[in-house]
């Protein structure tokens, strides 16, 4: 039997319950398509709550506090073994399109970053450059979100052959014009939107190795709906704000958790304790200083930035069908981690294990072969995404990877080789320094050398609200999680090296 061809579908910072499927107020047609078609996984968790760490460890099989890029601001080691590297030597084609974020924008001798903000504008080198690029033998990139600065690499030479040579009109300074007070509606073109630049160069290439009847594993990563919120019209206008449920604080909820959950509630709350390196921390931010009507169109715009990605999506799902490789290609849609938008009366990520952050739309397709329609509570891992994929291509995930092989439950969801996920968040070790054990009904988040921490029961307090680390009813339930996140501790354990001998 031929291999079968790989596509991962990722979006960037999105809520999991964000598709139309199980959420009437958004519209999402082409990811309701693949939900219809393939298997829901309900209980999928990112092993980190911000970009270069879980992206990292899709590629890598490993966690942020075993490959290296533990944080955002650090570089994903490029001696990395990735699964690009495993699946070229079992013949594949491998390829990522859109936004990878292994590498920092800014770095200090001895280290480099490609993906710097030196480097987006040098276009003499991105028209020739495609990679090599941690084991993606062809790559063509961008950094930004929506308007940032950031913008560059290939997406902008893109966006000149298209005919738009006043593309640096829609974004902000200092590469830019654009009037940073523009908020919602964004007035760049649909047409050199990098959704459509995503979805035309992943189809572009798709038919290529489809020419060559080559296996091929792709990775269409799309920036959305990572904030700033901003989407081009009708999307924009697409969702009436007075129509939609707007997550809100529940008063009270934090008066046991943590220092710094309940700072975010603070109008100009003082973080530099937690910044002892002088470097930000992303998400410590409140919904405080948005007005009601501000805080409703946010939401509106969050789910039309999703709207606009599905369409680009469904782009690449018809263009399977007309290749005629759709019952041969595993598709995989989720994202790198969650968002706040609202809930626990907190805006973006950051520090905060709840749900909201850690648990990810998961959806798997593999026609014939994963069950239609399926939805399954088998908790996933990103972690476990490369050796999965390696396995399905017919490979032994090697011994460092520490993610599970997750093929014998893609192919009968209502199996489960996992009891837990790990999730990690690190921004310094004497600040805030964090690791989430998540059970099938309890949750529990330990801090590096603090005695406080957050004990939840997602059966009876799914929103969680409750925190029940110091209830003294609680107490025997906190040393059972402790001693299962001691063990899960233990089972991650990287074992580079198989014992090959009795001594």
């Amino acid at each position: 039997m031929p291999k079968p061809n790989i596509l991962l579908i990722t979006s960037d910072q999105q809520h999991w319950d964000t598709i139309g499927a199980f959420n009437p107020e958004i519209s999402t047609p082409h990811l309701d398509r693949l939900v219809k078609e393939g298997a829901t996984f309900t209980r999928a968790y990112c092993p980190n709550s911000t970009c270069t760490p879980s992206r990292s460890s899709i590629i890598t099989g490993k966690y942020p506090s075993q490959h290296g890029a533990w944080t955002l601001g650090t570089k994903l080691p490029e001696e990395e073994v990735t699964v690009g590297d495993l699946l070229q030597e079992q013949g594949y084609r491998t390829a990522l399109i859109g936004k990878a974020h292994f590498q920092p924008i800014f770095t200090k001798e001895p280290y480099t970053t490609l993906e710097g903000r030196d480097q987006l504008h040098n276009f003499e080198f991105w028209r020739d450059f495609h990679g090599p690029f941690y084991g993606f033998e062809h790559v063509e990139l961008l950094r930004n979100h929506t308007n940032e600065y950031l913008v560059g690499q290939h997406y902008a030479l893109w966006m000149e052959e298209r005919g738009c040579e006043n593309w640096r009109d829609y974004y902000s300074a200092p590469t830019g014009t654009m009037d940073e007070s523009i908020q919602f509606s964004w007035p760049i073109p649909e047409e050199v939107h990098y959704n459509t630049w995503i979805a035309e160069r992943s189809n572009q290439l798709m038919e290529k190795y489809s020419g060559e009847e080559e296996p091929f594993m792709l990775w269409a990563s799309f920036p959305d709906p990572h904030p700033p919120y901003l989407v081009p019209e009708p999307w924009a206008s697409m969702y009436d704000p007075d129509h939609l449920t707007v997550p809100q604080i529940v008063p009270g909820e934090h008066d046991h958790n943590p220092p710094h959950f309940q700072m975010t509630q603070q109008r100009n709350p003082d973080f530099s304790e937690y910044k002892e390196t002088g470097y930000g921390i992303h998400g410590y931010h409140s919904h405080l200083g948005m007005t009601e009507e501000e805080h409703r169109k946010a939401v509106a715009t969050y789910y039309g930035m999703i709207s606009f990605m599905d369409e680009a999506i469904g782009s690449i799902l018809n263009k399977l069908d007309e290749l005629g490789i759709a019952d041969h290609t595993i598709i995989v849609f989720t994202t790198d981690h969650g968002h706040l938008f609202g809930q626990h009366g907190m805006m973006f990520k950051g520090g905060f294990h709840y749900e909201d952050l850690l648990r990810l739309p998961f959806i798997v397709r593999y026609p014939g072969q994963t069950p239609a329609g399926v939805v399954s509570d088998s908790i996933q891992s990103l972690v476990d995404l490369a050796p999965t994929f390696l396995r399905f291509a017919g490979a032994i995930p090697p011994h460092d990877m520490t993610g599970v092989d997750q093929s014998e439950v893609w192919l009968a969801p209502e199996k489960s080789v996992r009891d837990h996920a790990i999730c990690e968040f690190r921004h310094e070790p004497t600040t805030i320094h964090q690791k989430t054990y998540v059970g099938h009904r309890y949750k529990i988040t330990v801090y590096y050398n603090q005695t406080y921490g957050e004990l939840f029961d997602l059966e009876e307090d799914p929103q969680e609200i409750h925190n029940l680390w110091d209830q003294a009813e609680c107490q025997s339930l906190k040393m059972e999680l402790l001693m299962k996140y001691i063990w899960a501790e233990l089972g991650k354990e990287s074992m580079p090296m198989p014992r090959v001998s009795h001594a």
